[in-house]
């Protein structure tokens, strides 16, 4: 029990730090190969927790994670940027130096919230929900703070991977929910592909900030 957790434990942490990872890439590229590292690595994590609690049905959600978030969408998602002639470098609201800062603040208040939430659920449990939640939240960090729609799209897409983890730790989760999510990640990496190429044909840029000036939306 306790190597099983000490292993779950540390592809956990592995997740965590890949999240900030991804706050620290200049380059899209980059960004998305370390997407799909973190998604191998819940694919390991998920395998684990198969395997250590006797639970075959997650061999098939760690397949889904395996193949569709670490090789089919990161690759696809670099085809599109390759055509597309997207800017390779990573857009910001804020430097590298602050995200990472607010990224441990989101950590620890991960941290706090769990210890004060799940008091009576079991410490190895509670401190790998703390992690998933935190995942969670730097996914959401780097959807606000990335200004290219790619990375935004890599940040909507590391969440999920925190939601899975998270629902990994659940017994009973059912093999169905998971099979919804990958479909729905599937569908939202094609309107996201129809949609940045229409608006790159339309507007030559995807540039957020660019799409609001020509709006009129910049103060």
């Amino acid at each position: 029990m306790t190597r099983g957790y000490e292993i779950s434990h540390l592809l956990a942490g592995a997740m965590l730090v890949t999240s900030f990872a991804l706050l620290y890439q200049e380059r899209i590229a980059a960004v998305l190969k370390t997407f799909a590292a973190q998604s191998i690595t819940l694919a390991l994590a998920v395998a684990w927790a198969a395997s250590s609690q006797d639970r075959p049905e997650l061999f098939i959600t760690s397949l889904i994670a395996l193949c569709l978030k670490g090789i089919v969408i990161p690759v696809a998602l670099h085809r599109t940027v390759v055509k597309l002639g997207i800017h390779r470098e990573v857009e910001k609201v804020v430097g590298v130096g602050i995200a990472l800062l607010v990224g441990l603040a989101l950590t620890g208040l991960a941290q706090a919230l769990l210890l004060k939430v799940a008091q009576g659920t079991a410490s190895h449990a509670r401190e790998d929900l703390a992690l998933a939640l935190a995942i969670i939240l730097l996914g959401f960090l780097m959807m606000i703070v990335r200004r290219n729609a790619v990375t935004q799209v890599v940040g909507f897409m590391s969440m999920e991977n925190g939601l899975i983890l998270a629902a990994t730790g659940a017994r009973g989760m059912p093999l169905v929910v998971e099979v919804s999510v990958a479909f729905s990640v599937l569908i939202a990496l094609f309107v996201f592909a129809v949609f940045v190429f229409r608006i790159r044909e339309r507007f030559d840029t995807i540039d957020i900030e660019a799409l609001d000036r020509m709006r009129g939306d910049t103060r």
